[in-house]
């Protein structure tokens, strides 16, 4: 694959080898560290002027250092001369936070989609949003991929009684999410197939 280089962030460094694997491309060189008073720095060890450069760094664990990690290594690239910048983010971070639900509240999602703007990035990749309203938050191409699929090979693979089982979504969104897709695709006539709101 001439022209595409790969970055990871340290925020899921097995996943963004298992991505290279998968792609027969070499992960780029960077180097993350943080100064003595927290700030994060990132290097990135090699050229990518004209190229078509991915950024791998998920929303999960220390989601503001991993943000803010991966706004550097975007902005890091961008100043470096790369064509293109897609971010692959995927877990969205602050993704639960779509929308003014109270006076005085922030809707988190939207400034960090004019952060990743700001930064340089050209295109956003991500999986299963929390609602896909973001996607309109961005001025630039946004993907949002579906787990779906591959939940559902994995549940037909691995449990054996699959059809007897029972999925329990943590709210209503994901409750109409995941109705409308597993029971449609696991067993469209089924009647043992069921799906409850977990009350909290």
């Amino acid at each position: 694959m001439p022209n595409i280089v790969l970055f990871s962030g340290s925020s899921h460094q097995d996943l963004s080898q298992r991505v290279a694997d998968r792609l027969g491309l070499e992960l780029g060189k960077v180097v993350t560290k943080k100064f003595s008073n927290q700030e994060t720095s990132v290097e990135i060890g090699e050229s990518v002027r004209g190229e078509d450069v991915y950024i791998i760094q998920s929303g999960c664990g220390e989601i503001n250092d991993n943000l803010m990690e991966l706004l550097i290594m975007i902005n890091a690239c961008k100043i470096a001369s790369s064509s293109r910048v897609t971010a692959v983010i995927p877990c969205f971070p602050y993704a639960r936070q779509d929308k003014k639900d109270k006076s005085r509240a922030p809707i988190s999602a939207k400034l960090v989609a004019n952060m990743l703007s700001v930064a340089g990035a050209d295109h956003i990749i991500t999986m299963d949003l929390h609602a896909s309203q973001i996607q309109g938050f961005f001025d630039i191409p946004v993907d949002n991929l579906y787990a779906e699929p591959a939940v559902l090979q994995w549940i037909r693979e691995n449990i054996a009684e699959w059809k007897n089982c029972i999925i329990v979504s943590p709210d209503a969104g994901g409750a109409k999410r995941y109705h409308a897709g597993y029971t449609l695709q696991i067993s469209p006539s089924a009647d043992w197939f069921f799906l409850f709101r977990c009350i909290r």
